[in-house]
C-alpha cells in the first residue's frame, strides 16, 4: 500500500506544476517530491494546484470538467477510464469569442455538451443515474480550452496520474446558448459537427459520451461522492468531447454545431 503524502509533499508537487505553467514548460511526469503513487494522491495534488491557480488568477472554481468519456478520447490518450478536473471562473466565457494561440503552450479545443446544476446534490447515500437530470438547470454546447503543453501522446499513458494532477489540462471553457426545449433524457440522440475554417473535422453524438451525457454527469457525481464532495447549484460541468481533440492553427475560425442549437464560434488569432 502506498504511503499517504503529507500536506508539504502535496504542496511541493502543486508548486512544481504551477512553476511549469508559469515558465511555459512542456508536459512531463511529476518526479518531485516523488513519482505519484496512485489516483488518490493525484487528485489531492490537483486540489492543491487548483488552489494555487485560483490565487494567481484571483478567482474561484466554477465547476468541473470530465475527460476521457468517449472511446476516441480514451484511445487518443491511452487510458481506459474517465478523469475529472476543475473549471476556474476567470477562464469561463461565452461565445462568440477570440482566443490567442500565443497564450498557450499548445492550444487545443474539445467539443462538448455542458450542464449547469439547478441545486446542490447530497454528498452521500445516493448512487446517481440518469435521474440526476432532475437537478439540471440547462444544457449548452461548449468548447473546452485545453493546453496539453506539447505532451508526447505516444508516452502519455505512462503519465496519466500527472495528467490528473495537472487538472486534466483545462485552460478554459467557452459556452454557447442554452439548448431550448430539449428533453435531457434524449441527449444521447443529439448530433454535433466540429468545423475549422468551414471544413468538417469531426462529428459525434451524445451517445458517444459514456453512452449518454447524463451518464457522464452521474459518473462525476458518484466520483465526487466517493471523495466526500458534491456538485453545487450553479456548477458548470463539461461531459467530454464528442470528437477527437483538435489543434487549430492561428488564424482560424472554429465552429461547434449541435443539432437544435445555435452554432458556437471561436476565432483563434
Amino acid at each position: 500500500m502506498a504511503v499517504a503524502w503529507t500536506d508539504d509533499q502535496l504542496r511541493q508537487a502543486a508548486t512544481q506544476l504551477r512553476r511549469q505553467h508559469r515558465q511555459g514548460e512542456g508536459f512531463d511526469g511529476l518526479k518531485q517530491p516523488a513519482p505519484l503513487p496512485d489516483a488518490h494522491t493525484a487528485y489531492a495534488v490537483q486540489a492543491a494546484f487548483v488552489e494555487l491557480q485560483c490565487e494567481a488568477l484571483s478567482t474561484v472554481c466554477a465547476g468541473y470538467k470530465i475527460a476521457q468519456t468517449t472511446a476516441a478520447m480514451q484511445t487518443m490518450v491511452g487510458y481506459g477510464d474517465s478523469i475529472s478536473g476543475r473549471l476556474l471562473g476567470a477562464q469561463v466565457q461565452h461565445g462568440p469569442c477570440a482566443l490567442r494561440a500565443q497564450d498557450y503552450r499548445r492550444l487545443a479545443l474539445e467539443f462538448e455538451i455542458a450542464f449547469v446544476m439547478a441545486d446542490d446534490l447530497p454528498t452521500a447515500g445516493v448512487p446517481w443515474d440518469r435521474r440526476i437530470a432532475d437537478h439540471v438547470l440547462q444544457a449548452l454546447p461548449a468548447m473546452e480550452v485545453v493546453d496539453d503543453r506539447r505532451a508526447n501522446y505516444s508516452t502519455l499513458s505512462q503519465h496519466i496520474l500527472t495528467l490528473i494532477a495537472d487538472n486534466a489540462w483545462n485552460a478554459g471553457l467557452v459556452l454557447g446558448e442554452p439548448l431550448a426545449g430539449i428533453d435531457l433524457q434524449r441527449l444521447d440522440e443529439i448530433t454535433g459537427v466540429a468545423l475549422i475554417d468551414g471544413q468538417e473535422v469531426g462529428r459525434g453524438s451524445g451517445s458517444d459520451v459514456l453512452g449518454h451525457p447524463l451518464d457522464a454527469l452521474a459518473w462525476l457525481a458518484n466520483h465526487l461522492q466517493a471523495r466526500g464532495q458534491g456538485l453545487r447549484k450553479g456548477d458548470i460541468i463539461t461531459t467530454g468531447s464528442l470528437v477527437k481533440t483538435q489543434f487549430p492553427s492561428s488564424p482560424s475560425e472554429v465552429s461547434w454545431r449541435l443539432s437544435g442549437a445555435q452554432p458556437l464560434r471561436v476565432s483563434v488569432v
